[in-house]
Parts: structure tokens; sequence; C-alpha cells
């Protein structure tokens, strides 16, 4: 299958939590960004729908007929981002957007979407893939992203869901983990993986690098 390289990178707590006002209280953020270009390599960033409704999306979309669903798989290719995409998962396709962004917002929906919801997109020249009858197929989707958006090089940015559905699905070939010098510790904040049936083993990885950080900080990487 062709697909990108796809890193999933988040900033944590020394426990493992990635809630983003705690994390913005702790020394080392600074350095998130230019990981992202200078590190990793990945101009473009993909997030679930829960993180994008949060931090990127200006409301919920609210459709003016019964909705009529697309029913099958396809994509649309707006532009050309030299600079990468911000890629957001949203399977029933809910969320609205600004049309300036200083990337080009590329949605990824399942073919449920309506044809309403996909046609704003089209009216906002925003880019966007449908694929999965049920669910959304990512392996489907990131095979779309290499082909028709040339993107070989790919960040998943969380949150918790988007990241373990990568993970299950076999699509993750590293992770890296920016490491605040602090913890969370408060009950019910999600962790960066969460969700795996109990049953399951341990998924294995094997170290790739560990860089420290005059703030405290440190960044490790994993090849999955």
């Amino acid at each position: 299958m062709t697909k990108p390289f796809i890193v999933c990178y988040m900033m944590t707590t020394i426990d493992g939590r990635i809630e983003c006002a705690m994390l913005e209280k702790l020394k080392g953020g600074d350095a998130y960004e230019s990981i992202i270009t200078d590190e990793l390599r990945t101009p473009s960033t993909l997030v679930g729908r829960v993180t994008a409704e949060l931090e990127m999306a200006t409301g919920k979309f609210k459709p003016t007929a019964t909705p009529e669903p697309l029913g099958k798989q396809g994509f649309s290719k707006k532009v050309d981002a030299v600079h990468g995409y911000d890629i957001i998962v949203d399977t029933k396709g809910t969320l609205l957007w600004d049309k300036e962004n200083e990337k080009p917002y590329l949605i990824i929906t399942g073919e449920q979407v309506s044809k309403e919801y996909l046609a704003y997109l089209d009216s906002k020249n925003i880019s966007w893939i449908a694929c999965g009858e049920k669910t959304i197929n990512l392996a489907k989707a990131v095979e779309i992203l290499a082909n028709e958006f040339k993107i070989d090089r790919l960040a998943v940015v969380g949150g918790t869901a988007i990241n373990t559905a990568f993970l299950e699905a076999g699509l993750l070939d590293e992770i890296s983990i920016l490491i605040g010098p602090g913890i969370d510790g408060r009950k019910g904040f999600s962790p960066l993986f969460d969700g795996r049936a109990t049953d399951k083993d341990p998924i294995q990885l094997k170290l790739k690098d560990v860089k420290k950080y005059d703030d405290g900080a440190v960044l490790i990487s994993y090849t999955v």
C-alpha cells in the first residue's frame, strides 16, 4: 500500500496526559511547532474531530434539508499545498471553517457524509476525501493522501481517539513524544492513547532517538 510516512506526535506531561490547557502551563511547549518542521519534517498535520472542534473550527454545520448521503468513495482536490495541509478527520461532516487559514484545510469524512456538507466545503474551496461506508477507511484515506495530494510525510497530532485509531490500523511508522517537565495527575483526563481492547498485548516499540532541551523537556522518538 502506498502511504505517507506517518508520525504520531504529541506533547504530554510525564504521566502521558495531553490536555492542552494544562500543557500550556508547562515549560517545553516553545519547541513544539519547530519540532514539526525541523525535526519531523512533516508540514502536513492531521487532527481528529474533537480536537478540531475545540481549537480550529468556527461552529457546527446545520443542514437545511433532509441529508442525502454521498454514498460512495470520492475526493476533491482544490489546491496544491506547497507548505502542507491542515487535515481534519470529521466522519459525518459536522464542522464549519474559515476560508482563510495559514495552510489549506483538507477534510476526511466517511461516505455517509451529506452532499450538502460537501457542497459547503466546495463553496469554501476546501479539499475533501470521503471513504469508508460506516466509519472512515483510514488505510484508503492515507493512500489517497499519498497518491492524489502528494503527501509523503504526515504528523498525527491528536487527540486520543484519532491517535489510537491510527495505531490500531497499523498505520503509524513512528511515535514522537515531547514530554514537558510536569505532572497532570487529575482524574478523567485523556492520555496519549486509550480504548484498545483489554485482551490485547502491548505494541512493541524500538527506541530511535532521545533529545533533551534546556528547559527540562525531552523529545523521545520510537519506531513502531
